[in-house]
Formats: C-alpha cells, structure tokens, sequence
C-alpha cells in the first residue's frame, strides 16, 4: 500500500476477485489488494448504499488511510458502492468488471462487461468474450515450470479434466460425474493421453469419488482442498486438450487461455441461459467444442479478456 497506483478491490467472490486481479496484472502496475469485508449492510441494494463505505466493517474501513489510488478496479455489484466512493471524495478513475448494477453506472470510467451478458451499448462499457482471468503467458510458463517434474512420470500427451461442481441452480451429483469421466476416458484413449484432473471448492464428496474411481488413463488427480498447494494453473499450462465442466464461466474461459483444443461439458439441464451464450461463443468463435463431439485437434489464439480490457484502460488514459 505504500504508493500503489492501482487499487483492487477484493470481497469474498473469489470468482470476481481473480477476475479483477487478471485486469490488474495484465497492466503490469504494482497494485495493491483491498481486502473488503461487509456487515449485513453489504447485502443493500446499492441504492440503499449509494456511493458510501456503507456495509464495511470496523476493521475494513480503518484499511483506508491516506495514500489514495489513481485507479481502482473492482468486480461485481457490491464493491460499486465503495468504488464511486474513491471517485466522489479523490477523483479516483474506475474501472468495474461486470454490470455493478443501478444506480451510479455512468460514474464508472469503464465497465468490462462479458458478451454472453448481453448489455446495452453504454458508452462506457466494453464487451469482452469471456471472463477476464489471470491465466496470462508469463504466469502459466513459471507454473508450467514448476509442475512439469512433478508429472514427468506420467506419458504425454496430457488432457486436462477441470471439474467444477453444484451451483446455485442446478446439482452435479455422482450422475453427472460418471458422465463426465466416461467421456473424458474415452477423450484420452483418442488421443492417446494422460489425465491431469482437479477439482474445485463446489466439487461435491459422491462426485469426487465418483471421478477417482472411474479414471482409466494414467493419470494425477488433486482433489481440491483448502489451504493446499493447487496445481491447476500449471496443468492448464502443460495440458495439450483440456475437458471442462460449463457450470463455471471463469473456468470455460481459463480453458481457452491454453490455445489448444477446449471440450466443455454441458449437457442439456445441467447450465442456466447466460452460461449456454458463452458456451455458444465459444463453440463459435472457435475456442472451444462440445464433449463428445468431433475429436480432431486444433488451435486457437490464446483467450483472455484481462489483456483486452487492460490494454483499454491505457488506450483511454485512465492509468
């Protein structure tokens, strides 16, 4: 915090808060890391909140002392409110990943907003495809680095399984598991590849057991757990196809960072409306196929929003 021109503000979203730190990285500033924590006020609708530290708590707001950012970067609707605080008392420059939502939208010097979101055209808005994410080049080569000993003993190629897990509105159960590993096996024996597999925090116990007993290829598995060293980064980095489940944005779009083939798994009832358009973008644009499809390797420029929506934060002078 001593000096830092850019600002990241960062709530308990773990999902907005790398998005927002992938924005901050691409700028290669040093930037300094607001964690931000809320009282029940922080659940108020931002009117109630208008541009204020309404909904901090105590200890959150003693972290704002003097030294001011130039430019703040935040994600999502609940850090808006004290976003447009920074601009009302400093002046400070915003830059918002995702609608923050009504009111105050025109405070906001840029708002990076997916096109799966399908926004208005704002002036002040920027449509990205996919998620901003911190999979840049120079982080996945010294992650590629350190984890390619540690899977030396397996045979490449390598296809990567990123499994996500029960959201808000739907379950992945064991069902969707064994689905999900039985096209992956049969993904690997076409290619003749290793299974580097992960799970993630909504990973459910049966799911996760599920996909430990049912791999056939060679293979590692890091089950996610908190406070473990995670090696996810580095297998996107050293994977040669990847296989994802679409319950997650961020993690569809991580996948396609790689520049090689992307399969998503999605199959019918498993995703709301917002994630199917990404899917659909993708399918598209290239960057990725459905599982289960056609199988022939290709590639692609290497996707992520963080670089695109970085490098319009310089074009228009906000850093």
């Amino acid at each position: 915090m001593a000096g830092e021109r850019v600002w990241v503000l960062a709530d308990d979203r773990p999902g907005n808060v790398a998005q927002a730190v992938g924005v901050a990285e691409a700028l290669g500033e040093p930037f300094f890391v607001l964690d931000v924590a809320y009282t029940a006020w922080g659940e108020a609708h931002n009117l109630i909140r208008w541009s204020s530290r309404r909904g901090l708590t105590r200890e959150c707001r003693k972290k704002l002392e003097p030294r001011w950012p130039e430019l703040v970067i935040g994600a999502g609707r609940r850090t808006a409110p004290l976003a447009r605080w920074f601009k009302r008392k400093f002046g400070t420059r915003l830059v918002q990943i995702m609608d923050p939502g009504w009111p105050g939208r025109a405070e906001f010097d840029l708002i990076a907003i997916p096109r799966h979101d399908e926004s208005p055209e704002w002036a002040n808005v920027v449509h990205s495809m996919g998620s901003c994410h911190r999979a840049v080049p120079h982080l996945l080569a010294a992650e590629r680095a350190l984890w390619q000993p540690r899977i030396a003993h397996l045979p490449g190629p390598y296809l990567l399984l990123v499994v996500g897990g029960t959201t808000k509105d739907y379950r992945f159960g064991a069902d969707r598991a064994r689905e999900l590993v039985d096209g992956a096996n049969r993904l690997a024996e076409a290619l003749g590849a290793s299974i580097l597999a992960t799970t993630s925090r909504r990973t459910e116990p049966e799911a996760e057991a599920v996909i430990a007993a049912g791999l056939r290829a060679p293979h590692h598995l890091h089950c996610w757990r908190p406070d473990t060293e995670n090696p996810y980064l580095g297998f996107l980095a050293l994977a040669d196809a990847i296989v994802v489940t679409g319950d997650s944005m961020n993690m569809c779009s991580e996948a396609c960072a790689n520049g090689g083939p992307v399969y998503i798994f999605s199959p019918p009832g498993m995703v709301n409306a917002k994630h199917a358009r990404l899917h659909e973008l993708l399918f598209e644009q290239g960057y990725a196929r459905p599982l289960g499809g056609d199988t022939t390797p290709w590639r692609h420029p290497p996707l992520n929003a963080a670089e695109d929506v970085a490098r319009v934060v310089r074009e228009r002078g906000l850093i």
